[in-house]
């Protein structure tokens, strides 16, 4: 199937700053739309739905799923969560570059079904560093505290699957750099020559004649 949009996975760990770059960018480009997950899970104080999730009972969700509605889904710590599938096809066949905030799971599945969307990888400076913005958010107790930051060295080994690897040390540093990256998609062989239908016709013309 040929998108003439671009898809983006950021993928980070907990701490690392990926929705505050990822809302950064939304704010900047309004080319890029973003794939809000559906989920299980009980909505938190301040959650509007349809805009930190579309909120799901386990039966709707399932039906869902049986359906092949999701590009990709995954149980986490007892709740489902998964990606439309109807919802990103439209969105790229259209031209509109979509972006994703995702596990290095569901990005492993999303490459498989649609191979040339793009794996960003989010890094902190220092498994430190992000222990301390761990602490300095105050959302979480120790036990929790330690529990994310297993759980980032176990995510990030799997950093060499990324396409691109941004490192927020500084903040406006990784934003510009995260613009690029959607810039390059956006120049991808593929990518322009849906976009730029009449020149792809001529170039073929001209190769043929050859």
């Amino acid at each position: 199937m040929t998108y003439t949009g671009s898809m983006l996975m950021v993928v980070a760990p907990s701490g690392a700053g990926k929705s505050s770059l990822v809302n950064a960018l939304l704010k900047q480009d309004a080319g890029i739309g973003l794939s809000v997950s559906f989920t299980t899970r009980a909505p938190r104080p301040g959650e509007v739905n349809g805009r930190e999730y579309n909120f799901l009972t386990e039966a709707e969700f399932l039906a869902r799923k049986e359906a092949g509605d999701f590009l990709e889904w995954a149980k986490v710590h007892g709740n489902y969560y998964g990606t439309s599938k109807s919802w990103i096809e439209s969105q790229m066949k259209n031209g509109r570059d979509v972006i994703l905030e995702i596990d290095w799971q569901g990005a492993r599945q999303v490459q498989a079904i649609i191979p040339q969307a793009l794996w960003i990888f989010i890094l902190p400076p220092s498994i430190q560093a992000l222990e301390d913005r761990l602490r300095h958010r105050a959302q979480d107790d120790e036990a929790t505290i330690q529990k994310r930051v297993a759980a980032a060295r176990e995510e990030l080994t799997h950093v060499a699957e990324a396409d691109y690897l941004v490192i927020n040390d500084d903040f406006e540093t990784a934003l510009a750099e995260l613009n690029h990256v959607v810039l390059a998609s956006r120049l991808r062989k593929n990518s322009q020559l849906a976009r730029h239908q009449k020149l792809a016709q001529e170039l073929g013309a001209s190769n043929n004649q050859k």
